[in-house]
């Protein structure tokens, strides 16, 4: 049964045959090599992004045509003509070490003389909780829940959208993270101020499931191979979407039509309009408020390695970026200034009452109109 304005489904057959004969394609070779290692949907994007850039930089050369010079030419390139970021050239070359060694068979040597980009060392941007209370304050709905989640539980965005109905413990007041950065699983706390939302929230897409159900849709994608050895959980409750989006899509594979959580632009767009009307100064984006969650956390005295466990942190290195916060004012010093006070009437900002020492010595000026000599 197809929903309105959708396709009508793929015929299994057609569905499962092969594309085309013959060797499969490059880029359809280092989606299979980074899908069987269980790396992440956005690494597998961004290596794609970088073999079909570096592929088009070199006139569509096939890469097994090309060396370490020409990795190196394209890695310069991307710092010296296209000035992009330390983060993103360090990108660049993890996507084509992974296409030499894993998909070529044949690791690069030691490459030198490449132009590296420069990696400033930056503070995260951090909201006070004033600021933050006015950016939540322009949400409403879905994008108010996940973003107070954000900020109450120190969530990435896509670890947001992406909780599941088994995976909210209403009575110990706990969530927990599936395959998150690194693969890893983590328990975080879900703040008692936006339980009864989520609590009604839930209830809602329950009844609304079991209707689906009924009518043979309510299907969502299960990682994995979970889809192969229980069959029933594609529509089983727990395996929902806590944040379920209003459309299906159809799996390439399969034909089904699956349910996806709401796209991350959706609160990424309701984030920066609330931003905009709250006035802040500042730049602010979702992360933001992951950040901001453990820079207050420190604030209130509580331990780094328990704001590293609750952010997922592999080594406290990383969550110790947010102890700025401990040096306030040049690592804690009061500047002598402050103890001097504001004397009086010496504000930069007030006029002055006296004539400076170069005005006093100064002659006078006569403002007179001067009578024209003849």
């Amino acid at each position: 049964m197809s929903l309105p304005g959708e396709p009508p489904p793929v015929p299994p057959s057609k569905a499962l045959a092969p594309a085309a004969s013959g060797p499969p394609r490059l880029l359809d070779r280092v989606r299979e090599a980074i899908q069987v290692r269980h790396l992440a949907r956005n690494t597998e994007r961004a290596y794609v992004h970088w073999v079909k850039r570096f592929i088009h930089f070199h006139g569509r050369r096939h890469p097994r045509d090309m060396a370490e010079a020409d990795v190196q030419a394209f890695l310069t390139s991307l710092a010296v003509r296209d000035h992009v970021a330390a983060s993103t050239q360090n990108q660049a070359l993890a996507a084509l070490l992974f296409l030499y060694e894993h998909v070529l068979g044949r690791p690069l040597d030691r490459m030198e003389g490449i132009v590296r980009a420069r990696r400033p060392k930056r503070l995260p941007a951090v909201l006070t909780a004033d600021e933050v209370r006015l950016v939540l304050d322009g949400l409403a709905g879905q994008p108010w829940i996940v973003g107070m989640l954000l900020y109450g539980a120190g969530l990435r965005l896509l670890e947001a959208l992406r909780l599941r109905v088994k995976d909210v413990d209403l009575e110990r007041g706990e969530l927990t993270i599936r395959d998150a950065k690194g693969s890893k699983d983590r328990v975080t706390m879900l703040p008692e101020c936006v339980r009864a939302d989520i609590v009604r929230v839930l209830a809602r897409q329950q009844r609304a499931h079991a209707l689906e159900a009924a009518e043979g849709r309510g299907r969502v994608m299960l990682p994995g191979a979970l889809a192969k050895k229980y069959p029933a959980a594609e529509r089983a409750w727990p395996w929902q979407w806590v944040f379920p989006s209003d459309r299906y899509f159809r799996d390439r594979v399969t034909g089904g039509l699956y349910r996806h959580h709401i796209h991350e632009t959706v609160i990424q767009l309701a984030v920066r309009v609330a931003v905009i009307q709250a006035g802040l100064g500042k730049r602010a984006t979702c992360h933001t408020l992951r950040h901001s969650f453990a820079t207050h956390l420190l604030e209130e005295g509580y331990d780094i390695r328990t704001v590293q466990e609750l952010l997922g942190h592999n080594d406290v290195k990383t969550t110790m970026i947010y102890t700025h916060v401990l040096n306030r004012g040049g690592r804690g010093v009061r500047s002598p200034a402050d103890r001097l006070g504001q004397p009086s009437g010496k504000s930069s900002l007030a006029p002055s009452r006296e004539r400076s020492a170069m005005d006093h010595h100064a002659p006078a000026m006569d403002d007179s109109p001067r009578k024209l000599r003849r």
